[in-house]
């Protein structure tokens, strides 16, 4: 869908048009839903996480000013409310993750799925990766979020946010580099994080 009809949808349902706003759902919903389930890595929690989203992006349609395309505002409402979730599970953490490491102990067969402190551990790691994403200026988040999310390539980029490849590679650089260095910083990843950072951009 281009921009232009994109737009032409939205001011049908600001002007009251609510069938309008269906084109505009069927076009991004496959989008959305991978994203959450990316950072969410539970299809539940994803497609419950792709309802919200539609619903917020209803309501508060008449605050999009049409900078951006339609989808790309779509998508910074997707990763923000992930990021609500990861936050809120991380409060709450896993119960009793010590308890149920002893009970453990008394089996006397191996488990090959992870257990609650591999559970908790993976899930603070995302936490943080999301923070660190969270905490990219605008215009790199942007483009990191298309790139390593959606998987779109730099001239797809370049198009989608009206933007030449170059531009696009240097603020994917820049905004690997400020996640590497955020994550180092917070002890989360290694050193060696900072080194690999800008690898790829091509």
């Amino acid at each position: 869908m281009t921009k232009q009809l994109e737009l032409e949808y939205i001011n049908k349902v600001l002007d009251g048009d609510r069938s309008a706003f269906e084109p505009l759902v069927v076009a991004n919903q496959d989008k959305v839903y991978s994203l959450a389930l990316k950072m969410t890595h539970n299809p539940d929690d994803a497609l419950d996480i792709a309802q919200e989203v539609f619903l917020k992006a209803y309501t508060y349609l008449a605050s999009f000013r049409g900078e951006s395309r339609f989808s790309v505002w779509l998508y910074r409402l997707t990763y923000n409310q992930c990021l609500d979730m990861l936050r809120s599970r991380s409060r709450r953490k896993i119960v009793s993750i010590t308890a149920a490491q002893e009970d453990e102990e008394d089996l006397d067969f191996p488990d090959p799925t992870p257990g609650p402190a591999q559970r908790a551990e993976d899930k603070e790691t995302r936490l943080a990766i999301a923070k660190a994403v969270e905490a990219l200026p605008e215009d790199q988040k942007q483009v990191f979020l298309l790139r390593e999310f959606e998987g779109m390539e730099y001239e797809a980029i370049a198009r989608e946010l009206d933007i030449n490849i170059g531009t696009v590679k240097s603020r994917l650089f820049r905004a690997r580099k400020k996640i590497a260095d955020d994550l180092v910083n917070s002890g989360t990843f290694p050193p060696t994080a900072r080194q690999n950072a800008g690898k790829g951009v091509r």
